[in-house]
């Protein structure tokens, strides 16, 4: 394990400095549940609030029960693994575990290697999907 890295029964774990972009000196750092589940980052509110982010907008997330809930985003600079990407960042409650979501993985070029549970750099960051392969007689239904 590299990178403060850590396996807790198949949860994978890893430490994660948030930063005001504004003032970078501004900063909060915590261990993060590495979700692939998750689109965007989430760190309780008052950590958030410690280092001057305020809510720039809400957005509607669909939780692990189907359910949708409208909560409050920001925008932050995300560094892990030796890392910074800069991404969106969701207010959570006070006691709520503070989540990496796979925007801020997949933007540095970093995977979860689904056998062991650990996180892996790719070669290259990919820059655009995976293309379907288009067979000759559906381009030509395309003309």
């Amino acid at each position: 394990m590299t990178y403060d890295e850590e396996i807790i029964m198949g949860v994978t774990q890893v430490t994660v400095t948030i930063r005001n972009p504004a003032d970078l000196d501004k900063a909060w750092e915590g261990l993060f549940l590495v979700d692939t589940g998750a689109i965007d980052c989430l760190v309780p509110r008052q950590h958030l609030e410690a280092i001057g982010l305020r809510p720039k907008g809400q957005r509607v997330y669909e939780l692990a029960d189907g359910s949708e809930v409208r909560m409050d985003i920001t925008i932050g600079q995300i560094e892990f693994m030796g890392d910074i990407v800069g991404g969106t960042i969701i207010f959570g409650d006070a006691d709520v575990e503070p989540i990496l979501g796979v925007t801020a993985l997949e933007s540095v070029g970093i995977e979860v290697d689904p056998q062991n549970q650990r996180l892996k750099r790719m070669p290259a960051t990919r820059l655009k999907s995976m293309r379907r392969k288009i067979s000759p007689s559906s381009q030509e239904n395309r003309r």
